[in-house]
């Protein structure tokens, strides 16, 4: 198989249209709970996938229908890779390293996480219980999607964008399962500190200084504002999913702005977690103060002749896409974001204070993805403290934050030559 051919997708795209029509039927009842009213959905037919990969979808685990898929799944005696991924990504993400990775021996296991795509928390609401989407239990979803499929460890997770942060927490909350742990593009900077040695202190601690950074922010001209903040929003799911020029177009340019395609991505590192540095971000990261993310990446649509050329997304891959979060919309994804921005909810992770990531662990990036470096500190911090048998941090040429998407063959090189070091399939 050649990485990017395009596969038939008739019946595929036949589904696409009958979620189009459902989606503007139901109107602003599905704005506030999207697939609340829709039976559960099944897997992909077999012809939107590359050969060898498999979609399916396992029932109860911890709690939730998972949608996942897989290749290299016929040999049961095989090693087996975890592969998390992102925002606003989906299991598919990984459609070009899977056969890749499955050639080389290993079982290969992409989940759609919670809140994306086929797997269940999809039907969640801005004002619905966000504890069903906290960091450690997205850890025990994982854990329990192994556990199902009959595995006692793991030859390595690896994680993107969000699934990084995911990745790492598995390195450090059970090492015994992940034996391995690759993250791309997102620094993991490891468990929160706790005060050590302070009981006999004879001065009091000053009090922490309160962060002003999003009022520093909105005081810039123009103002301006951080997409995580803005994405833990009431209005941010609409505004995507209702955007203007339509799920499609908002995707193709939202993915354009944040590739090696466009040209304007030349990052570097910040000084300092300052409003005047995060100022130097592109407007996908701190965006101008009263635009949603929608009108954000609107003017960077690429032009006719570059969706044409494009070789990493092309238009019937991006429909994939568009037809899940056309269907679902995006609050499961955004819940993340929310748990992130109201702190108190990540509060267990605390329990981990101190532990580090063993195992040997590897960092994948785009040399065009600011994604690396828009947490000043973040990758050192990752190299030199929580992770202590880092192996290499590898920034890939021709390729922004969808690293696995855009430069497939060199992304599935590093992981095969970090695995045979480490996690050997035979």
């Amino acid at each position: 198989m050649t990485l990017g051919t395009t596969f038939p997708r008739r019946r595929f795209l036949q589904g696409v249209a009958a979620s189009a029509a459902s989606v503007a039927a139901t109107g602003r009842v599905r704005a506030q709970s999207p697939a609340a009213s829709q039976p559960a959905i099944g897997p992909y037919g077999a012809d939107i996938l590359p050969a060898g990969i498999r979609s399916r979808v396992l029932d109860n685990i911890n709690g939730i229908r998972v949608h996942v898929l897989e290749a290299g799944f016929e040999t049961r005696t095989r090693p087996a890779v975890l592969l998390v991924h992102g925002f606003p990504e989906l299991a598919y993400s990984w459609r070009k390293v899977m056969p890749l990775l499955a050639a080389a021996g290993y079982h290969v296991i992409a989940p759609d996480l919670r809140g994306y795509g086929r797997t269940g928390g999809t039907e969640v609401a801005f004002d619905d219980d966000l504890s069903p989407f906290r960091t450690f239990n997205r850890v025990t979803d994982m854990v329990a999607l192994v556990s199902v499929l009959g595995y006692r460890s793991l030859a390595a997770v690896v994680g993107h964008d969000v699934g990084s942060g995911i990745a790492g927490w598995c390195g450090v909350v059970r090492p015994d399962i992940f034996r391995s742990v690759v993250m791309m593009s997102a620094p993991f900077g490891g468990p929160p500190a706790l005060p050590f040695g302070t009981a006999d202190a004879t001065a009091l601690r000053p009090a922490a200084a309160a962060d002003t950074i999003y009022d520093d922010l909105a005081r810039l001209t123009p103002p301006r504002k951080h997409y995580q903040r803005y994405y833990s929003t009431r209005e941010a799911n609409d505004n995507m999913w209702r955007a203007p020029q339509g799920v499609h177009a908002f995707l193709r340019a939202y993915y354009h702005m944040k590739s090696a395609d466009w040209k304007a991505n030349a990052p570097a590192p910040l000084k300092a977690r300052t409003a005047d540095e995060w100022a130097k971000l592109p407007r996908y990261y701190v965006m101008d103060l009263n635009k949603g993310m929608a009108e954000s990446v609107a003017s960077e649509m690429p032009s006719a002749a570059e969706i044409q050329a494009n070789g990493w997304l092309p238009d019937d891959a991006l429909r994939v896409y568009a037809a899940e979060y056309g269907r679902t919309g995006f609050q499961g994804g955004l819940q993340s974001y929310r748990v992130g921005q109201a702190g108190r909810l990540n509060s267990d992770l605390a329990t981990f204070s101190g532990r580090t990531i063993d195992q040997p662990s590897m960092f994948i990036g785009g040399k065009s993805d600011w994604g690396v470096y828009q947490t000043p500190g973040a990758l050192e911090r990752m190299q030199k403290v929580a992770c202590t048998r880092m192996t290499g941090v590898h920034l890939v040429d021709g390729a922004g934050h969808w690293v696995q998407q855009e430069q497939p063959a060199t992304t599935g090189r590093l992981l095969l030559e970090f695995f045979e070091r480490h996690a050997p399939p035979r």
